[in-house]
């Protein structure tokens, strides 16, 4: 069996180099307002090295009369350094001793809005000069609750809602107590939604700061005694005196002689009655 090729033969052409007219490019000229040329070149060179001085006065000339590129255009302005520092990390104050003074725990459920804050309150702590270290991410807080979605028969029917609760740790190391306090109130004032704070506080105290607790001023000790008889340990009723006076009345000796004989009918009937059922029970 003969197998014949489906393929056409095909021609190849080979390309053959054919000379071409070389068109030599005229030099650019401008022209002034009296019509004589000036080359491109002789414009950017510097007038000393022109050497006829009717070209140098025509390449001045022509050098005032071109627009300036530069000219109508503003200047870039740079931002203050205040609005630059927002786009970078927050700056921080060196710790020299290390000691920590404040805790600052924020919680969030946003994630952003932590950050944003986070980040709010480093920037403050650097301005006042305080030492501010964080944020540290502490664990999530994970609360989970399954409730039925309708009662009876349909208790199967279930649904499940979960909370996470996103914190972060900033601490003050070797701050001052009174600007840690203008800290946290500027904090406070500025709180922004959505976001719980809790601050632990550490502060210096002398020896024997106990004995200097026990012992209360006249004036601190003259403010809290009024607070004090409000209490029903320290209350004075004059309970005796109110009692002996009111087992004095008459209404009282009225009162506790009808119940007397209202006790003593009791009495008596309820002796008729067990005396009955004796009686039943023997017969």
């Amino acid at each position: 069996m003969r197998v014949t090729s489906l393929l056409r033969p095909t021609t190849r052409f080979l390309a053959r180099s054919t000379p071409r007219a070389v068109v030599q490019r005229q030099p650019l000229t401008r022209f002034l307002a009296t019509g004589a040329p000036i080359a491109e070149k002789s414009i950017d060179t510097p007038i000393d090295q022109i050497p006829s001085a009717e070209a140098r006065e025509r390449v001045s000339t022509t050098r005032k009369a071109l627009p300036n590129p530069q000219q109508g255009k503003s200047p870039k302005l740079r931002f203050p350094r205040s609005v630059q520092a927002l786009y970078l990390q927050p700056l921080r104050c060196e710790a020299e001793y290390g000691i920590p003074s404040c805790d600052l725990q924020l919680r969030s459920f946003s994630i952003r809005n932590l950050e944003f804050f986070v980040d709010f309150a480093l920037r403050a702590a650097y301005y006042l000069k305080l030492p501010a270290f964080g944020p540290v991410p502490l664990p999530r807080i994970t609360e989970r609750w399954t409730v039925p979605r309708s009662s009876f028969i349909f208790k199967k029917s279930q649904e499940n809602f979960e909370r996470i609760t996103l914190r972060r740790l900033i601490q003050i190391r070797d701050g001052n107590p009174e600007t840690v306090q203008l800290w946290l109130a500027f904090l406070q004032k500025h709180a922004y939604y959505g976001i719980g704070m809790k601050a632990n506080i550490w502060d210096f105290g002398k020896l024997g700061v106990g004995k200097s607790m026990d012992a209360i001023s006249e004036h601190a000790l003259g403010a809290i005694e009024p607070k004090w008889e409000q209490l029903s340990q320290l209350r004075s009723l004059d309970t005796v005196e109110k009692v002996e006076e009111f087992l004095a009345t008459s209404r009282f000796n009225t009162d506790s002689g009808k119940r007397a004989e209202g006790q003593r009918r009791f009495v008596k009937e309820q002796f008729k009655r067990e005396k009955m059922m004796k009686r039943k029970e023997a017969e």
